[in-house]
């Protein structure tokens, strides 16, 4: 069986509130799933794997193969529990350590 290659990417979400860890994550399924269908949100893998409140920074895992379009689909998330929101992607890594040191 052939290992899984994965890609974390490190978030910034910018919003006029407090944004908890499930609200980001909700955020994150609903635009994939709008722009990909339930099929390719499937194929991303997607799961949050650390989230701070206070700075509004995150991480998620992501499989390599939907890098790209899990990217596009954070592009489009103007909103994040019916607040204003924009959430950016400060880093990609291989790994959660070299990810960390950049943090």
């Amino acid at each position: 069986m052939k290992r899984v290659k994965r890609r974390y990417l490190l978030l910034k979400a910018d919003s006029e509130g407090a944004i908890s860890k499930r609200d980001l994550l909700d955020a994150v399924w609903g635009s994939v799933t709008r722009l990909f269908g339930e099929y390719g949100a499937s194929l991303a893998g997607l799961s949050l794997v650390d989230f701070d409140e206070e700075k509004k920074i995150g991480v998620i895992r992501v499989a390599l193969g939907s890098l790209q379009p899990v990217r596009a689909s954070l592009a489009l998330i103007t909103r994040i529990a019916d607040k204003e929101a924009v959430v950016h992607v400060i880093a990609v890594s291989g790994t959660l350590k070299s990810l960390r040191e950049r943090d």
